[in-house]
């Protein structure tokens, strides 16, 4: 195949770092931190003419539900400034249609694979863990309970801990279970960290954060909402700040549990950020509509930065910026300091 060439950002013939970038997601391992993230590249076969999917981690799959899917009405996808919102509603073709075409071109393509589901209740959720537990090249499962673009807020299983438990739970009894499964969790909580635990204690062997966060455009020429289904999921940079804030707050309570980490990522300084935060993976999403070779260029630029602050490995620097503070003695010692009598 030939593929397209593309370059942003870092020439490309530079030589990329002596750093090791295999990382681990439970159980799965990978040559490379950098993944896909659900819903921005389809199954990756349209990435594949510009780089070597492969050389991934990971390709993460478009979330895919039980039945054939044909989403929310149009218009769907709205700029806003440093993102998009995205009113998808979850089409596709449904699981049997994805293992006979996606999921087959993947194997044979010797990609790396996280299956991401979805689905309007517990039972659905179940019911494609069971067909995809008969299936050979799943290295992964990410329970997508957490997409704000559907209509029925009630199936947002993510915002409370118990209805977020029962479908991991699920799903974990009814997978292969050397197949790690991951929860994909929303912003949109009042307590995340809650909703973690549950999902830990639940069985997930791992937890994707974050989903996008539910927002809403107003276009000020019709003046009504720019999108039809009204609002929409929040991606692109202007989420960074908020995914960086929650893989910190639930590394904090869950230490040892494996993070995938999105949102917002465009560059291996923005994949720095999540990976110091406590993230072990990161997936590239929004950044791919603009750049299709967005991913291995942030594998690369992420190794520069890796090397540059002193990094060998990329397991070194995940949750780094936990460390206790260093203290200058010699700085304390220049204190001017009043004596109390």
């Amino acid at each position: 195949m030939t593929r397209a060439v593309v370059r942003y950002g870092r020439d490309v013939a530079a030589p990329t770092p002596d750093v090791d970038m295999s990382t681990s997601l439970s159980t799965f391992e990978m040559p490379s931190p950098i993944l896909t993230a659900s819903g921005c590249a389809a199954s990756g076969r349209e990435l594949d003419q510009f780089f070597d999917i492969t050389k991934l981690g990971a390709i993460v799959t478009k979330s895919i539900m039980l039945e054939p899917r044909s989403g929310r009405a149009t218009p769907r996808i709205a700029e806003t400034p440093s993102g998009m919102l995205n009113s998808i509603g979850l089409q596709g073709p449904g699981v049997a249609s994805f293992i006979e075409n996606d999921l087959a071109w993947l194997r044979e393509r010797g990609a790396r694979v996280i299956v991401s589901i979805a689905g309007g209740s517990t039972q659905e959720f179940e019911d494609i863990a069971k067909i995809l537990r008969l299936q050979e090249g799943i290295d992964a499962i990410e329970v997508n309970i957490s997409c704000p673009n559907v209509a029925d807020r009630g199936q947002v299983f993510a915002c409370r801990a118990d209805s977020a438990a029962g479908v991991v739970a699920s799903v974990r009894r009814s997978s292969d279970p050397s197949i790690p499964v991951f929860a994909k969790l929303s912003p949109d909580v009042t307590d995340l960290a809650t909703i973690a635990l549950a999902c830990e204690r639940a069985g997930a062997d791992g937890l994707t954060l974050i989903n996008t966060t539910l927002g809403m455009v107003i276009d000020t020429d019709s003046m009504r909402p720019a999108l039809a289904g009204i609002t929409g999921g929040l991606s692109g940079p202007a989420i960074r700040p908020i995914a960086v804030r929650c893989i910190w707050q639930v590394r904090e309570v869950l230490p040892d549990i494996p993070i995938l980490g999105v949102g917002g990522v465009a560059s291996g300084k923005d994949a720095l950020e999540l990976i110091l935060a406590g993230a072990n993976a990161v997936s590239v999403g929004t950044s791919v509509f603009r750049d299709p070779s967005a991913p291995m260029r942030v594998h690369e630029d992420l190794a520069v930065a890796l090397a540059e602050r002193g990094f060998a490995r990329l397991s070194d620097a995940v949750s780094f910026a936990h460390r206790e503070p260093e203290i200058d003695e010699d700085s304390i010692d220049d204190l001017d300091v009043p004596e109390w009598t």
